[in-house]
């Protein structure tokens, strides 16, 4: 078995693996608040579901990070270099915990949001925008995981 491709696949499953665990967590923490808040408000069920859904971003992200590496980069391959393998691994690492996390929080935030509407207050336009600062910390991972693919291809 070739040590830099399964360096690197180790790190593409920490970058799909860590990123889905945290938006399964985030739009998990986000889908209770909804069902509970639609107890008091089922008129706002398309807010609920929209904030429930921004969590689940951070999962793609990984899976995108995983599609550069494989198809724009064209770097999984047998023949990768060391140096390739490790920056695969760290690159997936570094985006497994930001999203990770992010998704986590994020999730928190908009439960905030969904129980605050569901008591009657209007903030759901302040919810989403509240809710994209963790967002942008996923989104510069994946930009990060980028650079990174693209400084080695």
């Amino acid at each position: 078995m070739d040590m830099n491709l399964f360096i690197a696949y180790l790190g593409i499953a920490l970058m799909i693996g860590l990123s889905g665990i945290g938006s399964a967590f985030g739009v998990s923490i986000a889908g209770n608040a909804a069902i509970g808040a639609l107890k008091k408000n089922s008129s706002a069920f398309g807010n609920f579901l929209v904030l429930t859904a921004l969590p689940g971003t951070q999962g793609l992200y990984g899976f995108a990070g995983y599609f550069m590496f494989q198809n724009i980069f064209d770097m999984l391959k047998p023949e990768m270099t060391g140096i390739q393998a490790a920056a695969i691994f760290g690159s997936g690492l570094a985006m497994g915990l930001v999203c990770l996390v992010t998704a986590y929080r994020q999730g928190q935030i908009c439960a905030n949001g969904i129980v605050a509407i569901g008591q009657g207050h209007n903030v759901f336009g302040n919810t989403l925008i509240v809710s994209v600062f963790p967002e942008l910390y996923a989104i510069v991972s994946l930009a990060a995981t980028f650079l990174m693919g693209s400084a080695l291809s």
